[in-house]
């Protein structure tokens, strides 16, 4: 690098991405609220579009603007008590317990109950705790009793997958997307009560996923598995939310979720931290289209492109790890990622004149909707906006609330 004055200490820069967090934040706030309850999609003009409502959009909702009310955006709370009372009335299972996947205005459109929905829930209701609301301390009672008694396994020491609303068994799939978003609900949930419990329960799950499995991979983390945890590679999903092979971009977000394991857990094991930097440069030496940029969607257990579409949260996951990183560890190898990423982001998926970002791209970097389609939610580019402007001290809920943010 020429210069190398990291781009979170320059005052431009972080201008730029309080701009960029800014627009995401209106975009949402000003045309995702549906006055029927929850929220609606957007479509590629960024207007809404649809009646359903999936749960973990509506989590991702409340997380994200109990962030924008800590940082001072008028308006922010009214968006999260619409989307807390979405949860609570309608999502809330209240004959059988549990929250069901999606509605729409006629009712549940799928009433399964699946442990990545529960995961955003307790994310949301651990953000709404650390801002009182009232409602928050009744869900996050909830959803860890639900936790507790219908996911988690001791044996593994990581959450069952997928059960039908009325709490049979629809498989013996288990996962490790449900798995590393509950790692960072379970962590959020630490930081707003200080209960230890539950920030074992996250050690337990990154030593499962992480120092065990994606170990034994070289630092690929295996997506499926069977129901004794043993890796299945014939796994066939969907594109969207289970697909074959192996995702970079989850090697990446599990980057950032162990550095930041690491720190809260006040820095006890070096493993933690290993495995982080480890995960990072699989992923960036692995999974980065060497010839266009961007980083493939899914590799196969060869490490070979499978799907090479460019979908846009692996980049913004990248935003965020190498931004951590960078943080506890400064040194050119991270902060050239940051660069390259943003580089990447801000030349393809920004969308300029709607606003959001492009969900997909095909091979030739244009925008494509084969697996995404519309304006996705505002969770992973708002995420990769804000982390790099806090300190690398844990959650940005909890960054929000202890920091007075400046451009500067």
């Amino acid at each position: 690098m020429a210069d190398s004055t990291p781009w979170t200490a320059r005052p431009y820069h972080r201008r730029w991405l309080m701009d960029q967090a800014d627009a995401l934040f209106s975009l949402y706030q000003h045309n995702a609220v549906n006055p029927k309850g929850g929220f609606f999609d957007l479509d590629a003009a960024g207007k809404p579009m649809g009646n359903l409502r999936q749960i973990h959009a509506t989590a991702r909702m409340v997380h994200c603007f109990a962030i924008a009310a800590k940082l001072g955006r008028p308006g922010a709370e009214n968006i999260v008590d619409h989307g807390m009372r979405y949860l609570w009335d309608r999502h809330r299972d209240q004959t059988h317990g549990g929250y069901c996947w999606s509605l729409d205005d006629n009712g549940y459109r799928d009433d399964s109950k699946q442990a990545y929905g529960h995961a955003f829930v307790l994310l949301a209701a651990s953000d709404a705790l650390m801002l009182g609301h009232p409602l928050a301390k009744d869900m996050l009672a909830d959803i860890t009793q639900v936790i507790d008694s219908r996911f988690w396994e001791a044996d593994p020491g990581a959450v069952s997958e997928e059960y039908a609303r009325d709490w049979a068994k629809i498989s013996g799939y288990r996962g490790q997307n449900s798995n590393m978003h509950l790692t960072e609900a379970l962590m959020a949930a630490f930081e707003a009560t200080h209960d230890r419990g539950y920030l074992d329960k996250a050690k337990s799950i990154a030593r499962l996923i992480i120092l065990h499995h994606a170990a034994s991979l070289d630092y690929a983390v295996a997506e499926h598995f069977d129901s004794q945890w043993r890796i299945d590679k014939s796994y066939k999903g969907s594109d969207m939310f289970r697909p074959a092979g192996t995702t970079p971009g989850h090697w990446l977000e599990w980057s950032r979720l162990m550095a930041q394991l690491w720190v809260l857990d006040g820095r006890r094991e070096p493993a933690f931290i290993d495995a982080a930097h480890r995960l990072f440069r699989s992923a960036v030496d692995k999974g980065w289209d060497k010839a266009s940029g961007g980083f493939h969607y899914t590799l196969d257990f060869d490490n070979r492109p499978a799907i090479t579409h460019k979908i846009w949260w692996p980049v913004t996951e990248a935003i965020g790890a190498a931004a951590f990183l960078n943080a506890l560890s400064p040194g050119e190898f991270h902060e050239t990622w940051y660069r390259k990423s943003w580089d990447f982001a801000a030349s393809h998926l920004i969308d300029p004149a709607n606003g959001g970002w492009f969900p997909e791209l095909g091979p030739d970097l244009k925008p494509v909707d084969l697996f995404f389609t519309g304006k996705p939610d505002i969770y992973h580019a708002l995420q990769a906006c804000l982390i790099p402007l806090y300190p690398a001290t844990g959650s940005l809920m909890t960054a929000a609330s202890q920091s007075v943010l400046t451009a500067d």
